[in-house]
């Protein structure tokens, strides 16, 4: 593995595995209101992008990282949307 593939595969590690614990503790504690729609709604536009680029070049690393991140950012979205009602 070069250097570049190594820094290519460890950025793509941690910044998909950064969403992790936004994820937990929202689905823990049902808390969205510091939660930005807009930011996660166009967040989830652009890794979706991301993700139909990388199948584009056949690039399994961007693949794999966006499709990831994607089903990441769609909890949020998805834990918002239900939890962020009033009621």
């Amino acid at each position: 593995m070069t250097a570049p593939e190594l820094v290519g595969y460890l950025a793509a590690v941690l910044t998909t595995v950064s969403f992790v614990p936004q994820v937990w503790h929202t689905w823990r504690t049902r808390d969205v209101a510091g939660i930005s729609m807009g930011m996660y709604a166009v967040f989830a536009v652009g890794v979706f992008l991301w993700l139909v680029y990388g199948l584009l070049l056949g690039a399994w690393p961007i693949v794999v990282a966006n499709g990831i991140t994607l089903a990441l950012a769609l909890a949020i979205l998805a834990m918002k949307l239900k939890w962020g009602r009033s009621p």
